[in-house]
């Protein structure tokens, strides 16, 4: 799901295990995550060459959705890529009779007229934002942790068709990395072909690195504070938590039983109406005989308080940590969100809350924990194990490590 703001060709894949397992190791991982900033919010761009001869595009990588997608010249209508910059598709879209297509558009079956018609794609992200096209297979050539490289037939989307409803101008990237739960999913389809188990790690750093894994092979062996999934019948495709506790200062004031969906492709947090007017109430509450003041005039973010300040550091003394605390009957672990995680420095210099309310944002009543109370942790979707864990770490330097390298 993204808030800045988540055409096929007759091609069957056949399995590829034989193949691949007598080179890679049981847990294999590509790395590759670079930091881009906008204006107003930041996003993180994946590297990824696709085709042959290989071409390489830059995606924005989304837990919350499963298609990837990337602008395609088939002509393309709303691109923000000159077509020498988009993909160019030849004569490999999926036809409605593949087993992908019926992945796309599972629980529902693929609408089409003929089994040989193209497996064609609408998907909307959370600012009303789309993207339209069709299925198509072609070759990723991806570098796992043992240093082999292997060209993959990976199925993603064609996107011929772009809309941005404003007011932010979409982000610079050709396009999404759709790694959420669906089958669809790039994550999915490696652990398919059994090339590697089906996990997804990243580390957003505040200051402009981070990483990103695919596998097993990079979890942490200790200090992960793992919580289980929810198993939602009526969403199989969010990584979805809970119930959870929030606490401002480490203490309760009654915002129980929460249910978050984890999702990287929205860059603030959104909670429902009732937990972001409580959420607003004991910051104002809190900010009382402080010299900090609204800034109603920046229009940057809903709520900013008036600067001018050069780093957040000037600010968090005025502000306490938020934490969900997720209990069960296992165990009891929490998230713990600094200032310095739910504040953003404004273009103009003021301070300003990442925390949005979900009502006014048209997200429905979903609590949605995205990049910003993501920051310097490692987090870990495991669906495997159908658990979601996450360790604080210095995530700009984990590239210059020897065990990330």
């Amino acid at each position: 799901m993204l808030f800045y703001k988540d055409h096929f060709f007759p091609f069957i894949l056949e399995p590829m295990n034989e193949l691949f397992a007598s080179h890679l190791p049981k847990s294999c991982t590509f790395l590759g995550l670079n930091f881009v900033f906008l204006p107003i919010f930041s996003y993180f761009a994946v590297n990824l060459t696709v085709g042959k001869p290989p071409k390489l595009f830059d995606f924005d990588f989304d837990t919350g959705s499963d298609l990837t997608w990337v602008q395609c010249d088939a002509p393309c209508t709303g691109c923000t890529k000159p077509p020498e910059k988009q993909y160019k598709p030849h004569k490999n879209t999926v036809p409605c009779s593949n087993p992908r297509c019926a992945a796309l558009h599972w629980p529902n079956p693929p609408r089409c007229k003929h089994p040989n018609d193209q497996c064609d794609y609408e998907i909307e992200y959370g600012d009303g934002g789309s993207s339209i096209g069709a299925l198509v297979t072609d070759l990723f050539p991806l570098r796992f942790s043992n240093g082999s490289v292997f060209n993959v037939p990976l199925t993603f989307g064609c996107g011929y068709n772009q809309y941005n409803p404003g007011p932010l101008s979409p982000p610079d990237t050709a396009g999404v990395l759709g790694l959420g739960r669906g089958r669809i999913s790039i994550v999915s389809q490696l652990r398919e072909y059994g090339l590697i188990r089906n996990v997804i790690g990243h580390c957003i750093g505040q200051n402009g690195r981070g990483v990103l894994f695919l596998g097993d092979g990079k979890v942490p062996s200790s200090g992960v504070a793992w919580t289980p999934m929810l198993q939602n019948s009526a969403d199989l495709k969010h990584y979805i938590l809970g119930p959870a506790e929030l606490l401002y200062s480490g203490k309760s004031f009654g915002l129980k039983d929460l249910t978050l969906i984890f999702d990287s492709g929205a860059s603030y947090a959104y909670f429902t109406s009732r937990v972001y007017q409580e959420i607003v109430s004991l910051l104002m509450r809190g900010l009382i005989g402080t010299p900090l003041k609204l800034a109603p005039d920046d229009k940057t973010l809903p709520i900013c308080w008036r600067g001018p300040f050069k780093a957040l550091g000037q600010v968090t003394e005025y502000f306490k940590p938020l934490a969900l605390s997720f209990t069960n009957r296992r165990n009891s672990v929490r998230l713990d969100v600094p200032p310095e995680a739910y504040l953003v420095i404004s273009g103009r210099k003021n301070v300003c809350l990442g925390i949005l309310n979900g009502s006014e944002a048209e997200v429905g009543e979903n609590n949605i924990i995205g990049e910003i109370f993501m920051q310097d942790k490692m987090v870990i979707y495991d669906n495997e194990k159908q658990r979601i864990g996450w360790k604080p770490e210095d995530c700009n330097t984990l590239l210059s490590l020897n065990h990330f390298i």
